[in-house]
C-alpha cells in the first residue's frame, strides 16, 4: 500500500479529453475504492482549474487536475468479478470490433460500481478484456433498466461516438409499460437534477432545468382489464438526460410499471399481482448508428415477454 506524499497536478492532454473525471480518477488511482473516489469529488478535494466539479464533468485539453494525497494499493473487496458475472456478461455481447462493443445489459446490474456496489458493467468488461486499456462507457442505463449499451475500446472512438450522440445521430428506442390508456405523443419538459441529503439522486421537471424531449408511441393496450389499464409504448429519447424517460412518463400522467422511485405504488402493485411483473418495465430494445450503417435489436427478457403476453394475449 502506498500514499501520495503531497498534492499533485496533472495537465490533460488529447488522450483524456472528453473523459468523465470520475472515470479518469478510477483509472488513474489504481487500487482506490470507488466510494472513496466519489467522496473526494463531493468534498472538493479533487479540483479542476482550481474549481470544484461534479463526477460527470468531462475533461478538456489543458485542464489542470488537482489530486490530493490518496492511499493506493488497497484491494477492493473480491478484487475481481466472479466467474458467474463474467460468464453472464460475455454471453450478452451482441457486437464487437476493434473500436467498440454493444451488449444487452441485464436488469439489476449497474453500469459501474460505487455507492456500495462492488462491480458494474464497466468493471466486469475490463476483467473480461484486460488487454483493452481504454474501455469506457459511451452512454448509460439505469441499474434497473435492461437493454442495449455501447462501450468504446479506444479514446478516439469514444470521442467519435460522443460527437454522434451530441449531434443526434444515435437513435435509441425503449419499450415501456405505462399506466392508463395512452395514444402517446411528444413530451417537452426541462429536467433539473437534485441530490437529497441522503445522497440519493432525483430528477424533477423544473423550468430552470435542462431542455429535454421524449417521443412516446403506442404499441398495444391491455385487454379485458377495466380496473387499471396499461399501455405498451415505444420510447425514443430525443435528448439524453438522467432518468428522462421515467420522469417524462410521470409528467405525462403515465408512470412506468415497476418504477419504485417515480412511479405509482398502486399501479406497481397491480402489475405485480396481475401480470407478475417484478422489475422496472423499461428496456432499451433498438439502437441505430445511421452514419455507420449499423443497428441492433435486443428483444426483452422472457419475464417482460410474459408480461406482454398476459397483457395483450400475444408476444412481440
Amino acid at each position: 500500500m502506498s500514499t501520495h506524499p503531497a498534492v499533485y497536478r496533472i495537465e490533460i492532454g488529447p488522450d483524456h479529453a472528453d473523459q468523465r473525471i470520475d472515470n479518469f480518477l478510477a483509472t488513474h488511482l489504481k487500487g482506490v475504492p470507488k466510494d472513496h473516489v466519489y467522496r473526494l469529488l463531493r468534498r472538493g478535494e479533487v479540483r479542476v482549474n482550481q474549481g470544484r466539479i461534479k463526477p460527470h464533468y468531462r475533461l478538456q485539453i489543458g485542464d489542470q487536475v488537482r489530486i490530493p494525497p490518496v492511499r493506493q494499493g488497497e484491494e477492493e473487496p473480491s478484487g475481481r468479478p466472479n466467474l458467474r458475472l463474467l460468464s453472464i456478461l460475455e454471453k450478452q455481447i451482441l457486437f464487437e470490433d476493434s473500436g467498440f462493443l454493444v451488449l444487452n445489459k441485464p436488469a439489476g446490474l449497474a453500469v459501474h460500481g460505487g455507492s456500495g456496489l462492488r462491480f458494474g458493467v464497466i468493471e466486469i468488461l475490463r476483467a473480461l478484456r484486460p488487454e483493452v486499456s481504454g474501455l469506457e462507457l459511451v452512454h448509460r442505463l439505469d441499474r434497473d433498466t435492461s437493454g442495449l449499451l455501447m462501450l468504446a475500446k479506444r479514446r478516439s472512438i469514444l470521442r467519435e461516438l460522443h460527437a454522434l450522440l451530441r449531434a443526434g445521430e444515435v437513435e435509441k428506442h425503449y419499450l415501456a409499460l405505462v399506466r392508463g390508456t395512452w395514444s402517446g405523443g411528444t413530451v417537452n419538459a426541462p429536467l433539473l437534477k437534485n441530490h437529497l441529503q441522503s445522497g440519493e439522486r432525483i430528477v424533477r421537471v423544473d423550468l430552470t432545468g435542462k431542455e429535454a424531449s421524449t417521443q412516446f408511441t403506442r404499441l398495444a393496450s391491455s385487454k379485458n382489464v377495466s380496473t387499471l389499464p396499461a399501455t405498451l409504448v415505444d420510447v425514443q429519447p430525443i435528448t439524453g438526460r438522467t432518468h428522462q424517460i421515467r420522469v417524462h412518463a410521470v409528467y405525462a400522467g403515465h408512470p412506468i410499471a415497476g418504477d419504485e422511485k417515480y412511479g405509482d405504488p398502486d399501479f406497481n402493485r397491480f402489475t405485480r399481482d396481475t401480470f407478475g411483473l417484478q422489475r422496472l418495465f423499461l428496456h432499451a430494445h433498438r439502437l441505430k448508428l445511421s452514419k455507420k450503417g449499423l443497428s441492433w435489436e435486443a428483444p426483452p427478457e422472457e419475464a417482460l415477454q410474459s408480461v406482454i403476453k398476459k397483457m395483450t394475449g400475444e408476444k412481440l
